[in-house]
C-alpha cells in the first residue's frame, strides 16, 4: 500500500441548512433551483405526518433537535431554515429556533412565518390575499398568528386539502386560477401562496405580471430571508418583487 499526503481546502462558502418535512416533496428542489453552486446547501429531514392537522404539526416539536442534529458535525451554518409554515404557527417561531439550535450551531434560524413578516415589512404590505392548501383549523391558526404580527388576511381561499402527497401535486394552473380569483376580490396589497409543499416558483413572475401585485410564497420568503441574513446570492431572476429588495 502507498500512503499519500494531502492538503485541506479553506472552504469559506456560505453555508445554508434546511430542515425539511419528511412528507415535503417540493421545497428542496425549489431551493436548489435558485441557489448558486458555490453555496453549500445541506438538508435534513424531520419526521412528519402524511396529513396536515394541528396534532400532526405539533408532533414535530419533539423531533426537531434530532433532525438538526443530523447535519454534519462541525459545520457552522450562516442560516438554518425550518420548512413548514403551518408548523411554525402551531409550535411557535421562538421555540423552533431554540430546538434547532439544540442540534446544530447557526448564526441565524428562520422559518416561513418570520420570513413572511420580514418580507411584508420590506414590501410595505399589511393586507394579504392568502391562498392556502390547508384544512380549516390549520389555516385559521396561521391567519391568527399573522394577525398578531400585524398582517391581515382579508381575502382568503383554500384548496382544503389535508394530504401532503396531494398538495405536492396541485398543478400550476390550479394555483394561478385560484390566485386570480382571490386578487379579483380586491382589498389586498400582496398575494401569498402558503405551504412549502405547494409548487410556487414558476408561477410567481407570471402572476405578478398579470395581477400587478407582489406575489410571495412560503418557499420564496424563506429563501429570501435566509439569503438576506446570510448575505448569500440567489441565481433565479424570476422570483418577483421581493427579491428585488435585496439589490437595493
Amino acid at each position: 500500500m502507498t500512503d499519500f499526503t494531502y492538503t485541506l481546502d479553506n472552504d469559506r462558502r456560505k453555508t445554508l441548512g434546511l430542515v425539511v418535512l419528511q412528507s415535503d416533496e417540493t421545497i428542496e428542489q425549489e431551493f436548489r433551483s435558485a441557489l448558486p453552486h458555490d453555496a453549500q446547501f445541506l438538508v435534513s429531514r424531520v419526521a412528519s405526518g402524511q396529513e396536515v392537522t394541528r396534532d400532526s404539526l405539533q408532533s414535530m416539536e419533539a423531533h426537531l433537535p434530532a433532525a438538526s442534529g443530523l447535519f454534519p458535525r462541525g459545520t457552522n451554518f450562516d442560516a438554518i431554515g425550518y420548512g413548514c409554515t403551518s408548523g411554525t404557527a402551531q409550535i411557535g417561531a421562538d421555540r423552533i429556533a431554540e430546538l434547532i439550535r439544540q442540534g446544530a450551531p447557526a448564526d441565524h434560524v428562520t422559518e416561513p412565518v418570520t420570513a413572511l413578516t420580514a418580507a411584508c415589512a420590506a414590501l410595505g404590505a399589511t393586507r394579504l390575499a392568502f391562498l392556502s392548501p390547508y384544512i380549516g383549523e390549520v389555516s385559521a391558526k396561521l391567519r391568527e398568528v399573522l394577525a398578531q404580527a400585524g398582517i391581515a388576511t382579508p381575502v382568503f381561499g383554500s384548496f382544503n386539502e389535508a394530504s401532503e402527497a396531494r398538495v405536492a401535486r396541485i398543478d400550476a394552473g390550479s394555483v394561478m386560477a385560484a390566485a386570480r380569483q382571490l386578487a379579483a376580490k380586491g382589498g389586498a396589497d400582496a398575494l401569498f401562496l402558503s405551504c412549502t409543499n405547494l409548487h410556487s416558483f414558476d408561477v410567481i413572475a407570471p402572476l405578478e405580471a398579470e395581477l400587478g401585485l407582489p406575489v410571495m410564497s412560503s418557499n420564496a420568503v424563506l429563501l429570501w430571508h435566509m439569503a438576506r441574513m446570510a448575505d448569500a446570492k440567489v441565481t433565479r431572476g424570476d422570483l418577483g418583487r421581493l427579491f428585488e429588495t435585496m439589490k437595493k
